[in-house]
């Protein structure tokens, strides 16, 4: 038997009731409490609605557009949708009681509230003067009328939602739910991946079985974690696999990664000119003319030109490596420092003068090479019903197997050198440009 107390939470009871209802791509109503509507009137929340999910994607896909406010809506809908299937898990009741379930909702909605524009690109970047977005979550719950509504509106503490954003320490039902929030299966992945799809214009991350998934949720062996029913297999395995070739084909885009080199390059230029808790309380549209204005003339100011000025002009590839694309280079660039990896582009700008023959001006060539944080494991157990049994999802899928327990992010995530395009194609041609980079490497000090 369901669990009715987990059931009558009024916002569970609104998925049914369709009496107050907001509306979202692609036709998704999303049930609207009177307390749900006291968060999405905050001032801090609707900022996520100025904030582009996506963000610098829309250079390259134009129809990219949507919100961090429509994600979070997403998001917010799925956790629903997660607490009404696992109502039916006895092991998930006992555990979860109807107050631990409205946190984890509101968690689910307020899990993007940390976000500044161009937020990823920014702490992949790792500066330690940049917090965490989930730091910046902090300021916004404890200081602004959202913690006042959360606490008499939903009796939870500011402290307890950080404690879920931030992995759920409290207690093993806390760590339960905080991988509902961010783990192999999640309502934001779910979301992320449905939606940027949709609004890229591709068919990738929409090609699984949502319904089938969450139809399948139940809890891992242990009890600390989702697993999924033996019916869930392939919707899990289409899950991994769209969340691959979504990071292949349009995060990790090669024209999505030049526009993302030239934006780091120009941040790392400014940022000690910034005020930078200041700047990460703006919105998407103030951000840019921000680091416009301080960046002039200057060479962020051309860097950003190419991104947001009247006209589009985006650093061209000269060349990449991969895992099996030329492996010891790749390896060499890979999850480097951002300083470092500054020196070596100079280094390779100042060798590639001397074979051209002409300077180069400053920051002419620039590197773009995985982060040094990896993407999340995809570890699931599955249960089989009629043995009793748990096995690893891995155990039992030659496809997850080949794309979770194979490093994710090796293959999808290229180091690429760009260079501005009025000498891109004379670099191409050099036929010594590998051993330059070779050399770049070597020379670079650590």
């Amino acid at each position: 038997m369901p669990c009715t107390e987990l059931l009558t939470i009024p916002e569970i009871m609104g998925l049914d009731s369709r009496r107050q209802l907001v509306r979202i791509p692609p036709e998704l109503d999303v049930p609207l409490t009177d307390r749900v509507r006291r968060i999405i009137d905050t001032a801090a929340f609707r900022r996520l609605a100025r904030i582009s999910q996506l963000g610098l994607v829309s250079l390259v896909y134009p129809a990219a557009h949507h919100t961090r406010f429509e994600h979070s809506l997403g998001v917010y809908r799925l956790a629903l949708l997660v607490i009404k299937r696992l109502a039916h898990d006895p092991r998930f009741v006992q555990q979860v009681s109807p107050r631990e379930a409205s946190l984890f909702i509101v968690a689910a909605l307020l899990h993007d509230l940390g976000h500044w524009p161009f937020c990823h690109p920014i702490e992949d970047l790792e500066l330690s003067e940049v917090p965490r977005h989930e730091e910046l979550v902090r300021c916004y719950l404890e200081t602004s009328p959202l913690a006042e509504v959360l606490q008499e509106d939903w009796q939870v503490e500011p402290a307890e939602v950080l404690d879920l954003l931030n992995g759920g320490r409290r207690s093993k039902t806390r760590r339960l739910l905080a991988t509902m929030l961010s783990g192999p299966v999640d309502v934001d992945k779910m979301d992320y991946l449905f939606r940027d799809s949709l609004h890229a214009g591709v068919p990738y991350g929409r090609n699984f079985d949502q319904e089938r998934l969450l139809g399948s949720l139940c809890l891992n062996a242990t009890g600390d974690g989702l697993g999924i029913t033996e019916k869930g297999k392939t919707a899990a395995e289409m899950l991994l696999f769209a969340r691959y070739v979504m990071f292949s084909e349009v995060y990790w885009h090669h024209c999505v990664r030049s526009a993302t080199a030239m934006f780091q390059r120009a941040f790392f230029l400014l940022y000690r000119r910034l005020d930078l808790a200041d700047l990460f309380s703006y919105t998407e549209l103030p951000f840019i003319e921000k680091l416009r204005s301080v960046a002039g003339n200057s060479p962020a100011g051309a860097l950003l030109e190419g991104l947001f000025g009247s006209k589009r002009s985006l650093y061209k590839r000269v060349t990449q490596y991969s895992f099996f694309e030329n492996r010891e280079i790749y390896q060499s660039l890979a999850r480097r420092p951002y300083l470092w990896l500054v020196r070596c582009s100079e280094c390779l700008g100042e060798l590639c003068s001397r074979e051209l023959g002409r300077a180069l001006p400053p920051h002419t060539i620039l590197i773009d090479a995985p982060p040094a944080k990896r993407e999340v494991e995809f570890k699931v157990d599955v249960f089989f019903l009629k043995e009793g049994v748990y096995r690893p999802l891995a155990q039992v899928s030659p496809v997850v197997r080949t794309l979770a327990e194979t490093q994710f992010d090796d293959y999808v995530k290229r180091v690429r050198i760009f260079a501005h395009q009025d000498v891109a194609g004379s670099l191409r041609n050099l036929p010594q440009f590998h051993d330059l980079v070779e050399k770049a490497i070597t020379t670079t000090p650590t």
